[in-house]
């Protein structure tokens, strides 16, 4: 019993020690995330064993086994997301293009006046260079699947906004399959202006709502 308990409160320790790391803030550490992954592939891994055994000793042992590839599986995610987002940074170079290492995904966001002309889906050239940037970088790292997301704020009607965020999302995924990357692998979506970041009630609130995220989550 006193085995069981201390697994579970490993899981525990993993899973909290990877939610209280702020997800946005860069760190000094390159190696942080892969230490995070680890962790968290380690606590499902016991948790998984833990809840399959037949008896107490057979779920401990499953528990520790579990923890074993889970480290190892949150280890190698955790390292291929620290290379990718450092290579991304380099080769983007563009303090107008954000990229955050959530842990589990990267995030890259593009900013409407970066992309688009107002009301258009229509990507502007000045930005392609970029998009064939993150292209080239997806195709180097081709375990994962890519979400391309636009969001708009929350000027006009609900449905003009979505039909425009769905539009502006389809250019850019259509960018990144021309470049070679997988159209498998790419899911384009508009959210209109249902996911803000910031308060649609002031001029730079409106700016930082109009986006197109390119969320890239690994699949082994």
């Amino acid at each position: 019993m006193r085995t069981t308990n201390f697994l579970l409160g490993g899981t525990a320790a993993a899973f909290l020690l990877a939610a209280c790391t702020p997800i946005d803030t860069p760190t000094a550490d390159p190696n942080q995330r892969t230490r995070e992954g680890a962790l968290t592939g380690a606590g499902i891994g016991a948790l998984a064993g833990l809840l399959t055994g037949d008896n107490a000793k057979e779920r401990r042992n499953r528990a520790l086994v579990g923890a074993a590839v889970g480290g190892l599986a949150g280890g190698v995610i955790g390292n291929n997301l620290d290379r990718q987002a450092a290579e991304l940074q380099a080769e983007i170079n563009d303090g107008r293009v954000r990229i955050v290492n959530e842990g589990d995904r990267l995030v890259v966001t593009m900013p409407e006046g970066i992309l688009f002309a107002t009301d258009s889906a229509e990507v502007q050239g000045s930005i392609r260079g970029d998009l064939f940037t993150v292209a080239d970088n997806l195709n180097r790292y081709p375990n994962s699947i890519v979400q391309v997301i636009g969001h708009t704020d929350n000027t006009g009607s609900a449905g003009y906004n979505q039909d425009l965020s769905q539009r502006r999302a389809n250019a850019v995924a259509n960018i990144l399959a021309s470049a070679g990357v997988s159209g498998n692998r790419i899911s384009a979506i508009g959210r209109g202006e249902d996911a803000p970041v910031a308060s649609n009630l002031t001029a730079e609130g409106r700016a930082q709502n109009r986006r197109v995220e390119i969320i890239i989550i690994p699949t082994s």
